[in-house]
């Protein structure tokens, strides 16, 4: 039984040597107008409330949770 939030919710960000990701977790009723089975582009994204700073792009759709939304963006050369 899939654990839904009350309200979307944010990861703490995290990284390896190429990207910064993060995932968030829709509620249900913002989960039931999403589109499925495939990735969101950034206007779809934003358009059910999901705001991020520029760069981020929903990259994985993960299966056992659809709900949860697998974000990921190119870290800045250093």
């Amino acid at each position: 039984m899939p654990c839904f939030p009350t309200e979307i919710e944010y990861s703490e960000k995290y990284a390896d040597d190429t990207f910064e990701y993060r995932h968030v977790k829709l509620p249900k009723m913002i989960f039931q107008k999403m589109p499925r089975e495939r990735l969101l582009s950034e206007k779809e994204w934003r358009s059910l409330g999901v705001q991020q700073s520029l760069g981020w792009t929903h990259y994985e759709l993960y299966p056992p949770e659809p709900f949860v939304l697998l974000f990921r963006r190119k870290l800045a050369p250093q």
